[in-house]
């Protein structure tokens, strides 16, 4: 398998996935977030958090608040960080109504909570986060270029240039390729300068081929179309 400079991060809620993620040695930590979590089925948000981390307890792996008002987002969010001390603690950069939630940031980072701030979507957003975040605890950054481009936005200059804003703070706060949407993200981000990238399971699932030939694919694709339609039963 083709190895990555990257750090590969998996974005999922199921729990068995999970754990394979927490087995496999290419990937160096997990993410989650509520909307992951609701089509996972899950009900009791802080009973699968301390479920999964009975075996999680290595990897650094994220999990979001959920609250709106900023009181009640840091009383969840001091809650999380006792988890474990692989926990992140996801905050939006802001909330449902447009409120900036870095003062909260600069607060919780301050007094060593683990961040990964997140729903970023411009540079102006990743400097303003990296002001309240230097000199706090191990932070992440992400900056989420799959849903810019499914609206027709390149994410490249945003992601190159948050890469660098992240890299002049040193090692403690890291940029991060967030909403994958095909292996290629993973090439593009570690080019860009990202030190991490989250990957759905089922793309992590496909970097098993990812160093197939353009030649292989050619065959297997016209081997696929041939079953397709001899199973379909086509004539002509």
């Amino acid at each position: 398998m083709r190895s990555y400079k990257i750090k590969i991060f998996s974005d999922g809620a199921e729990k068995e996935s999970l754990l394979a993620m927490n087995r496999n040695p290419i990937i160096a930590g997990m993410t989650t977030n509520p909307s992951l979590m609701k089509k996972a089925g899950i009900s009791n948000y802080r009973e699968f958090c301390k479920d999964v981390l009975k075996e999680i307890r290595e990897k650094p792996i994220s999990f979001e608040v959920f609250a709106d008002d900023f009181p009640t987002m840091e009383k969840q969010a001091r809650e999380i960080a006792t988890w474990g001390k692989n926990v992140y603690v996801k905050i939006p950069v802001q909330n449902t109504k447009g409120e900036s939630s870095l003062a909260l940031v600069k607060k919780l980072t301050h007094e060593k909570v683990q961040l990964n701030v997140t729903a970023i979507y411009t540079v102006r957003q990743v400097i303003d986060t990296c002001q309240v975040l230097e000199g706090g605890a191990p932070s992440i950054v992400s900056v989420f270029a799959g849903r810019a481009a499914d609206l027709g936005h390149d994410p490249s200059p945003v992601l190159s240039a948050s890469a660098q804003i992240c890299e002049s703070y040193g090692d403690q706060i890291e940029c991060l390729w967030a909403s994958t949407r095909e292996v290629y993200n993973i090439l593009q981000a570690e080019q860009l300068g990202c030190k991490i990238i989250t990957v759905p399971f089922d793309v992590i699932a496909k970097l098993a081929a990812a160093d197939k030939s353009l030649a292989q694919l050619s065959l297997e694709t016209v081997q696929i179309f041939k079953k397709d339609s001899d199973s379909a039963g086509f004539s002509l």
